[in-house]
């Protein structure tokens, strides 16, 4: 069973929050322990508190045990990384999330990633955030991880290169680079200062899947990680929801109303393409269903300018939308995608073999409130006896239609 995961990013996100929000959503501190110990030139302990937060019940995780804050080069913490001998994923999204964390402080300040001397997230206690951090996420073993739009803040904060407005320039470029949604977060128009910082973004954008509210999903653990300040008008957390995809959970538009046994919700994924060869097209359907999509079709359509083009369409459960929309941007010339939520209510239905001259061909029958309402032949087996007949194809399924209707 697929596993999938949302933050929710309300109040920003930094390293100790994403650490928190793991812990109180079940992963044992040991798992988040064990990566530290591993990567650290120095003893570091993990020591998480329970606290509350504007009212809710949450987790601080202290990163103790040195004050060092040496600053340390790309090539510094790659080297610690590298020697770590942590598990190929949690070294990988490590890698990854520093690496971001490099390219964005070289756009800031116009120079090279090699270059970059990291400040703050130079530190071990930063060090320490990310690699726990990566360690909990590889445990949860999360097939997609869906974020909110993420309150940076506004105001300005102090830092090593001293006050920056905020959000500072690296958070900036970090979001941006990744196209993940943000915003102030502020209170009554209020300046909120510093809800987003460095490393929560680079964790945040080397862990994501997508951007947005949250999926449909079946809840098993929810877990609150706490900041340092205590907000007033504001829990100063991050949340994290874990649980399976809902494919076949439907919510009616009026209170309480169940779906219909056999109802399920689905994605349909869409765009407009008018540049795309269209003997492609069969193709790229042929590969949609092969990811996994219920369905795929196209609608000829008038763009603007008189421009003739095509809307691509394909019906997906949510738990196969990322397998979908990489045949659609590797396999076309869309360079975007939009998507909305549909009930769907099959029939229910069987397969039923017809006895013709020269070979068989299956039924499709379809059954509601126990009647049969719609009996089809299966047009591929029509062709194939045909062929094997060697007689007219209109001529096998005018018999086909004929005895299907012995079955209804």
């Amino acid at each position: 069973m697929s596993r999938i995961g949302w933050l929710d990013c309300a109040s920003g996100a930094s390293g100790d929050m994403l650490l928190g929000a793991l812990v109180a959503a079940g992963v044992p501190l040991d798992v988040l322990t064990h990566a530290v110990d591993a990567v650290a030139p120095e003893k570091i302990r993990l020591r998480p508190e329970s606290v509350v937060r504007n009212g809710l019940a949450a987790t601080l995780v202290h990163v103790e045990g040195t004050d060092s804050t040496h600053h340390r080069t790309w090539a510094d913490v790659r080297s610690l990384l590298d020697a770590a001998g942590l598990p190929e994923q949690v070294s990988r999204s490590a890698h990854a999330t520093f690496e971001a964390l490099a390219h964005a402080e070289a756009r800031v300040h116009d120079t090279t990633p090699e270059s970059i001397h990291f400040h703050e997230v130079g530190a071990l206690d930063a060090i320490a955030d990310v690699v726990g951090v990566c360690a909990g996420l590889a445990h949860l073993g999360l097939d997609r991880l869906v974020v909110s739009p993420v309150a940076v803040g506004s105001g300005f904060v102090r830092a090593a290169h001293g006050r920056l407005p905020v959000p500072v320039p690296a958070v900036v470029e970090l979001l941006a680079a990744a196209g993940a949604p943000s915003y102030a977060g502020e209170i009554d128009g209020t300046p909120v200062g510093e809800l987003c910082t460095p490393t929560g973004a680079a964790l945040l954008v080397a862990h994501a899947t997508a951007y947005g509210p949250q999926p449909p999903m079946r809840v098993a653990a929810q877990g609150f990680g706490a900041g340092t300040r205590e907000t007033p008008g504001r829990a100063n957390a991050v949340r994290l929801l874990v649980g399976e995809p809902a494919p076949e959970v439907w919510t009616a538009g009026s209170a309480g109303a169940a779906a219909s046994p056999g109802e399920s919700t689905q994605l349909v994924v869409e765009s407009n393409v008018d540049d795309l060869d269209p003997r492609v097209w069969p193709a790229v359907l042929t590969q949609l269903l092969e990811a996994g999509a219920a369905d795929a079709w196209l609608t000829p359509i008038l763009m603007k300018k008189g421009r003739p083009a095509h809307t691509l369409a394909v019906l997906v459960d949510p738990d196969r939308y990322d397998a979908v929309c990489e045949v659609v941007f590797t396999q076309t010339s869309a360079i975007g995608v939009r998507s909305h939520t549909v009930r769907k209510r099959p029939l229910e239905r069987e397969f039923r073999i017809l006895e013709l001259p020269g070979g068989t061909v299956r039924l499709k029958v379809a059954t509601y409130a126990g009647q049969v309402v719609n009996a089809q032949p299966e047009y591929d087996d029509v062709l194939a006896l045909a062929e094997l007949t060697g007689r007219p194809v209109k001529t096998v399924l005018a018999q086909a239609a004929a005895a299907a209707q012995e079955h209804l």
